[in-house]
């Protein structure tokens, strides 16, 4: 049994995170559900299923950021996965930090994201701006307390672990790696994790339904849907070889691994291996471990939220999460751990699925350079051309930065260029808002609306001059697949429970935020808030 008195202070803290795990998938698929993984959570905790983000920028970066550190992208500064540094004029990640270089692969290894540049492969928690729950942990505990996070993806790792982290570790080609910002080389027994070769082992494996077809038919409709992605080569039906169409594991094979739930499946046995092998949960001050899934998302992002590779995608991670939970039990004993899980965002559906659906409700794919050529004509109508070799602005994620040069060749200033482009995209049907940087800086930090939303994933130093928001249903992703980052329903809405020491029982219907969860953990394992957190204690 999970729950016990809050006189007894839990040993091990647990944040998992599920990437792109909408707020209606607990219910939507609980009937399919094990006992032992979401179930056993809900039945010993309290689930808050009115949860939602303030930010619009709803991707990964900015979620995971924001759940541990309590706060919103605009304080804590991690406004998106990437983003233009204005200084270089060049796209840096979220998590870049070149004096911080990989440990545990090669920057041959990495391929072109090493080759177009050596520094990007330099990776830590440097960027992020505000301090988690788990850096106020080691404040007050210090070594006594141990901190890991581990994901398929960097910046889910890092984010998740804070600035002083004993180890956050991800995936990359086949095996677990890091960067030196924790420790020069891979300790030993992740090493070893790594030439078990759990990774090659499933080349060839088959990634089928685990029931019935007719059970998935039922709740998400027909298998194959228009709008749907083949992404390395696994098609748009059941059943899927994992191979990337290979004689033998490389780099196709390794995207098609990272589309399938075995990338869940390893990656929970690297959690369960670091709980072993670092004896977390064991020590004389409480230790946390974050645990971020990421391939629900990418099942997302090929077929949509309303397909069966979601719906197989979630009850296989719910077995997954089972066998975490009993590891947990065997190893530290679930009495003794308080456990928090959320997501780091939604996913809107296949815009072709809603107007099959609901004929004449607007939706669709948006060409960005439709977009471009409007801003660009209303600018020359404005000021004249720029001259050959210029140009007037470059893209940022839903926004763009005007570039000085071309400013200064047409004698005007970026407010007065950013008001020409704001009007003539705000005449676009499928937008839904569009501000100035001057409106945004001038907007409440906690306004309503898509512009308070927006505000609250601006940062003050070096953002965007112009930035807009789709209306629903509008999704910039030519030809399949669907992608997420809008201030809607269907994408800040995430699952919000905590199970343990001292959490109560039942269902919660108020309005949360994600913010609330680092205020509330910090309470439930004896540690300060961070002091920029934003969000409350739940209970």
């Amino acid at each position: 049994m999970l729950f016990r008195s809050a006189a007894e202070p839990p040993q091990l803290a647990v944040v998992i995170v599920i990437d792109q795990f909408r707020g209606d998938y607990l219910a939507r698929f609980g009937p399919q559900f094990g006992e032992g993984g979401f179930r056993r959570l809900l039945a010993n905790g309290v689930n808050f299923t009115n949860c939602h983000y303030r930010h619009a920028i709803t991707l990964t970066a900015p979620g995971h950021a924001t759940v541990l550190t309590g706060t919103t992208p605009d304080v804590h500064g991690i406004t998106a996965n990437d983003w233009l540094d204005r200084g270089t004029w060049e796209t840096r990640n979220c998590v870049e930090d070149p004096a911080s270089p990989l440990v545990g692969i090669s920057p041959a290894e990495l391929g072109p994201v090493a080759s177009a540049a050596p520094a990007k492969t330099g990776r830590s928690p440097v960027p992020l701006k505000a301090a988690t729950v788990s850096d106020e942990l080691k404040r007050l505990h210090g070594a006594k307390s141990r901190v890991f996070a581990v994901s398929n993806k960097d910046r889910s790792a890092i984010l998740l672990g804070g600035h002083q982290a004993d180890g956050a570790y991800w995936d990359e080609n086949g095996r677990f790696i890091s960067s030196r910002h924790y420790r020069a080389d891979l300790p030993a027994w992740v090493r070893a994790f790594n030439d078990e070769g759990r990774v090659t082992a499933r080349f060839g494996a088959t990634w089928d339904r685990l029931l019935a077809s007719e059970v998935y038919d039922r709740v998400q409709g027909p298998d194959d849907e228009v709008g749907e992605a083949d992404t390395a080569g696994l098609g748009r039906t059941f059943p899927r070889k994992i191979t990337g169409g290979l004689a033998k594991p490389g780099a196709a094979f390794f995207t098609a691994f990272d589309n399938s739930p075995f990338s869940a499946e390893v990656l929970a046995e690297f959690a369960m291996r670091a709980v072993t092998e670092e004896k977390l949960g064991r020590g004389e001050a409480i230790d946390l471990l974050g645990v971020s899934f990421s391939q629900v998302d990418t099942a997302g992002h090929n077929y949509g939220p309303d397909s069966h590779e979601v719906m197989d995608s979630v009850l296989r991670l719910d077995r997954t999460i089972a066998r975490l939970l009993d590891h947990l039990d065997r190893e530290v004993g679930l009495a003794r751990c308080v456990i928090a899980l959320t997501a780091d965002h939604g996913i809107m559906p296949l815009p072709e699925r809603v107007k099959r659906l609901n004929p004449g409700t607007p939706a669709g794919r948006v060409k960005p350079a439709e977009m471009d050529a409007a801003a660009v004509k209303a600018l020359e109508a404005r000021f004249g051309a720029v001259p050959k070799g210029e140009a007037w602005f470059t893209r940022d994620n839903a926004g763009i930065h005007l570039r000085p040069s071309a400013l200064t060749a047409r004698g005007t200033t970026a407010a007065e260029a950013a008001k020409v482009v704001r009007d003539a995209w705000a005449a676009l049907p499928y937008v839904a808002e569009v501000h100035t940087r001057e409106e945004l800086l001038a907007t409440r930090r906690d306004a309503d609306g898509i512009l308070g939303a927006l505000r609250r994933s601006y940062r003050a130093e070096g953002d965007r001059d112009v930035v807009y928001a789709f209306k629903p249903n509008f999704v910039a992703k030519a030809g399949a697949g669907v992608s997420h980052g809008s201030p809607y329903d269907y994408e800040t809405h995430v699952p919000l429970l905590f199970s343990g020491a001292g959490v109560p029982r039942g269902e919660r219907s108020e309005a949360v935020s994600v913010e609330d969860l680092a205020p509330t953990l910090a309470a439930l394992i004896g540690v300060p808030a961070p002091a920029t957190a934003t969000g409350r204690r739940l209970f």
